[in-house]
């Protein structure tokens, strides 16, 4: 239930706070005074579209904040776009904020009554009284997971043509790289070995430097090393020398061995630079960075030629799979279907029942429930309300047939008949007697009256049969300061009420006729 609502520096409103009763209330005004104002800030609060053009001129923020039952709802706006939505001081998403207030109110907007004409509305109406939540649940999962499949089988199907399609580049490309048996770190061998065949002689000529230096005949560093004798004078520095002589000793011997390796061989060097050639040549045609990279893409059309094989068998099982999971999805749309179909007499019933009440004495309702081509994300059923308020008159879809005043008492009457099933611990109306007057609007406040005895009904209305039954009435009215105009809200007390409902009955000149009137509306409730 709505307790509090505050509103500050929304539109023509400064400052607002307004307390809620439980039961049937009433919110009256005349038209600009700011009724929709206020349901527009509400709406925020509840997770509408944020415009910081709603912030009053000069101010930076607005603020509204609503508190209910079941806990404290604010919605901060800023100039600058920005917004900020909070559950009991504790920062929430917008679409956290829409799930929750979902759960605690509806508001009927003026433009609502349009709805009873949609088609998605008029299955949400018959699920609402099905109460088949669970098997609309199983249903969306069973839904996803064929639709899902369905997108596999899809997409395998591309790839199987696609593939197809350039199945001979494809292993043109793979047999390119397949025969040039490409091998990690080739390259960099390869380019080694190149220079050491292209500089033979000259290495040659340095390591046969490097041995006479290290171990020849002629005063070697070895000889050199061998004769230095500290062994008394200094035996850790003669421990050092001979560790060194025995490392320039092995270092000669491996320059010795490399230098016996080393050959002059033009076919070698020749066979060589055209092996780099080759491979460099692969890696511009692959835009390759490496011979790594070339091995990877080597490896991944080899999948792609090996997947030309596979694929017969992967569309098949992908069939199999759709086949079995739309099997599963037509056994759960049939129970959802089913579970629709059960309810739709009684509904039927039930809204002829207050059409009647309304003054539609001769109300004809029924509800086909019609199979669609395919299953959609809401099952395989089609919903359509159809009705005819005269006798003469075949029954055709409302939006055809019904004048405004007939939808206004049809969704009132749908909107009492779901109440109880959705749970909802609020409802506002505003302006849902549009359309209507005399007895039939007081018929209609007596259903939102009987809707107030399970939760809070708050009506916006214009006509004073509607007002006279609210059990709280608030009046909404602009008053001028120094500076601007304010939109402010008031609960009436008594004689308020009875001014109020006059001024309704008869206009700013207040008679005593229309004293007397809404007196009697008043004592009669």
């Amino acid at each position: 239930m709505l307790k509090h609502l505050h509103i500050q520096n929304y539109a023509l409103i400064s400052h607002l706070d307004i307390d809620f009763g439980a039961g049937f209330s009433v919110l009256t005004g005349e038209t600009g005074a700011g009724k929709s104002i206020i349901l527009g800030a509400l709406a925020l609060v509840l997770g509408a579209r944020a415009d910081s053009k709603v912030i009053t001129d000069g101010e930076d923020k607005c603020i509204i904040e609503a508190e209910f039952d079941e806990g404290i709802i604010r919605r901060e706006l800023y100039s600058n776009g920005k917004s900020r939505s909070f559950v009991d001081d504790s920062v929430v998403t917008l679409q956290e904020l829409k799930v929750l207030a979902n759960k605690l109110i509806d508001i009927h907007s003026q433009h609502a009554n349009l709805l009873i004409e949609n088609a998605d509305f008029q299955l949400e109406v018959v699920d609402a009284v099905a109460q088949n939540e669970a098997l609309r649940e199983t249903y969306s999962i069973d839904f996803e997971s064929y639709t899902a499949s369905v997108e596999a089988l899809h997409k395998l199907q591309a790839l199987a043509k696609k593939s197809q399609q350039d199945a001979d580049y494809i292993q043109y490309r793979f047999k390119q790289l397949d025969e040039a048996e490409l091998q990690e770190g080739e390259l960099e061998e390869l380019e080694q070995e190149q220079y050491q065949l292209s500089h033979a002689e000259e290495i040659q000529q340095a390591l046969q430097t490097a041995v006479e230096a290290l171990s020849g005949e002629q005063g070697s560093a070895i000889d050199a090393l061998r004769a230095c004798r500290l062994d008394d004078a200094a035996p850790e520095l003669q421990e050092r020398i001979e560790s060194a002589r025995i490392e320039i000793q092995d270092i000669a011997e491996e320059a010795e061995r490399m230098m016996n390796r080393i050959e002059m061989d033009p076919q070698r060097l020749e066979w060589v630079e055209e092996r780099i050639g080759m491979l460099e040549e692969l890696k511009h045609k692959f835009s390759a960075e490496t011979i790594a990279e070339l091995i990877a893409m080597r490896d991944e059309l080899a999948e792609q030629v090996n997947r030309l094989d596979s694929f017969d068998f992967d569309i098949d099982q992908a069939q199999k799979e759709v086949t079995a999971k739309r099997a599963i999805l037509t056994k759960s749309a049939k129970a959802l279907t089913e579970s629709r179909k059960a309810v739709i007499k009684p509904i039927c019933g039930r809204l002829v029942e207050g059409l009647k009440r309304l003054g539609v004495t001769h109300a004809k309702v029924e509800i086909p429930v019609l199979a669609t081509e395919d299953f959609t994300p809401s099952g395989c059923d089609e919903v359509q309300i159809h009705f005819a308020a005269n006798l003469n008159q075949s029954l055709r879809n409302v939006s055809e047939v019904a004048s405004g005043g007939e939808i206004s008492r049809l969704m009132l009457c749908v909107k009492a008949m779901i109440a109880s099933t959705k749970g909802l611990p609020t409802i506002i109306f505003d302006e849902i007697d549009t359309g209507v007057s005399g007895d039939i609007a007081t018929q209609m406040a007596a259903i939102m009256r009987e809707m107030a005895k399970s939760r809070q009904i708050i009506a916006i209305t214009h006509l004073p049969q509607i007002a006279a039954l609210g059990e709280s009435h608030y009046k909404v009215y602009k008053a001028d300061t120094a500076t601007r105009t304010e939109t402010h809200i008031s609960r009436l007390n008594e004689e308020e009420r009875i001014q109020e409902i006059a001024s309704m009955l008869s206009g700013k000149n207040t008679t005593e006729a229309a004293i007397k009137t809404a007196k009697e509306l008043l004592c009669c409730h």
